[in-house]
């Protein structure tokens, strides 16, 4: 269908939250800023000290427990999830309305830059293709590796129209806002932020925006202009604000200016505009600055690695900061792949979205961002996309429900999530890409894995095949991970139960053991949906 050039994708751009804008080049004639820099904490290069992909005493409950009766057979009906996910009544009240779960929006990636269908528009000819932009990104392959998921040509406003889509898309699984990267205080990023804060207001007022300037290419050193910029967008009825009324403020990399100058800013912002705000600083390097924002914080942040090996690390950061009397928002992660930097994390197909999750719910964090929502530069999104259907952003719903409930839920339909590579991670490129990706210092060794995770209402046995390769594993009720070897070709897999075959799921793209362009992102698919 819509490949858009699909299997040889490219190239890759910012950093983790890279301050980049791909309009660089085009009208606004703007600049890309530097790369951000690594999370402060990295577990050792061996793994030593690896997290179980899922630690003791947070893993989901598997068999009997999913419920308070005995397993059954999958529920009939329909439903992309293997369970009902409450309505927003549910999520946004109560308890489970104080746990918010937010994903990071990057601006330079809405659905479409130009409105053309996805076999010719800017994502196929310049940002998918490795001689795009005549050229500029050839040296690692391309800029990026995935897009949105492809939408049709409309006529009209069709930048609002879609930003309405994303957001309408976020709340149908559950998440309460977008975290705004505002990466410039003037030009088409800036023009952007403004647009979805008015589609988030006029899709569901009940959507929330938290303002994230990025202080890695924001060009200011003037507390008021910043404090000027953040009241503007604050005056929207989207921005997020705390019950006391208190605008939240969350800066990216907030130690690149000390804490007096976010202080002169916040106190700009008080007396100038009449804004009373919540400070949620978000840090790179957590442990270093926390106590000299202290004083002027309503909470923490971190980004956070992106690997399911040490990830026990936030246990002590959600303690520190709750110690200091102050909310805590987890980083909660997919993958992480950055052709043009030459490095990646091993994500360990799901492993690093549920470790990651888990850290979340069983160290009590009061906040949860995504990140990212449509990083397509970082290979980070969690927003559906053209190799990843839903398969993350669905999964994820599962975790955030049992985040804001306190419950986990129950499994009423079969439901197969798939996900593999598709080249081997030793693999080299056979085009001329001359810079390639190593692993980053810190994360899981790498693996050539197919993983199938299943969740089950009844326990059922489930065929596997990977290329040339066949198998059956048996799986309980509830869920369960099965890694099988990467092999070339194409992988599949179905539910069957007293012989009878059920939800079956397959990932039409196939490994090889070459390719033109280093790939080191996972693809998924899920039995729920047809992406």
């Amino acid at each position: 269908m819509l490949l858009v050039c699909g299997f040889l994708l490219v190239g890759v751009c910012a950093a983790t939250g890279i301050a980049w804008d791909p309009f660089a080049s085009g009208p606004d004639g703007r600049s890309p800023a530097a790369a951000i820099g690594t999370p402060w904490y990295v577990a050792p290069a061996d793994g030593t000290s690896a997290t179980p992909e899922q630690p003791a005493g947070s893993t989901p409950p598997t068999g009997d427990a999913t419920s308070t009766t005995e397993p059954r057979t999958a529920t009939p009906g329909t439903g992309p999830l293997p369970f009902d996910l409450p309505g927003p009544a549910a999520l946004r009240s109560g308890a489970a309305g104080r746990k918010l779960v937010f994903a990071h929006y990057f601006t330079p990636y809405p659905l479409s830059l130009d409105n053309e269908s996805a076999d010719k528009d800017y994502y196929a000819r310049n940002y998918l293709d490795p001689a795009g932009e005549n050229g500029k990104h050839g040296a690692y392959g391309g800029l990026l590796r995935d897009r949105p998921l492809p939408v049709p040509p409309q006529s009209g406003d069709w930048e609002y129209a879609n930003l309405r889509q994303e957001v309408r898309t976020a709340a149908a699984a559950g998440i309460d806002g977008f975290t705004l990267d505002l990466l410039s205080l003037t030009g088409k990023n800036r023009e952007r932020a403004e647009r979805l804060m008015a589609a988030a207001h006029a899709t569901d007022p009940g959507f929330k925006i938290m303002l994230m300037p990025d202080m890695t290419s924001l060009e200011t050193d003037d507390p008021a202009v910043l404090a000027g910029a953040i009241a503007e967008l604050g005056a929207s009825p989207a921005a997020h604000r705390l019950p006391d009324g208190r605008l939240v403020v969350s800066p990216f990399k907030a130690e690149a200016k000390s804490a007096a100058w976010w202080s002169r800013t916040l106190e700009i912002l008080r007396t100038r505009h009449g804004i009373r705000t919540a400070f949620v600083p978000l840090f790179l390097d957590f442990g270093a600055h926390n106590g000299d924002f202290a004083p002027i914080s309503h909470g923490f942040s971190e980004w956070g690695s992106r690997s399911y090996v040490g990830q026990e690390s936030s246990t002590r950061d959600v303690r520190r900061a709750h110690d200091m009397g102050k909310i805590w928002m987890q980083p909660v992660s997919v993958q992480d792949a950055r052709p043009n930097q030459g490095v990646y994390d091993e994500a360990g197909n799901t492993a690093t979205l549920r470790a990651t999750w888990t850290r979340a719910i069983e160290d009590g964090a009061d906040w949860v961002q995504l990140t990212t929502w449509n990083d397509y530069s970082e290979g980070s999104q969690f927003a559906p996309s053209l190799h990843n259907g839903h398969t993350y952003l669905d999964l994820s719903s599962y975790y955030l429900t049992r985040f804001k409930t306190g419950d986990w839920p129950r499994i009423v339909r079969d439901t197969l999530y798939l996900t593999a590579r598709t080249q081997f991670a030793a693999a080299g490129p056979t085009g001329p890409q001359s810079l390639l990706m190593s692993l980053r210092k810190g994360s899981a060794a790498p693996r050539d894995t197919v993983e199938v995770l299943s969740f089950l209402a009844g326990p059922a046995s489930v065929r596997t095949t990977v290329g040339s390769a066949k198998d059956t594993h048996e799986a309980p009720a509830g869920i369960h991970s099965e890694l099988l070897p990467l092999k070339p070709g194409t992988s599949s897999a179905q539910v069957v139960r007293d012989g009878k075959p059920g939800a079956v799921v397959e990932l039409p793209y196939a490994a090889d053991r070459t390719a033109a362009v280093q790939d080191l992102q996972y693809y998924g698919a899920t039995s729920g949906r047809n992406d």
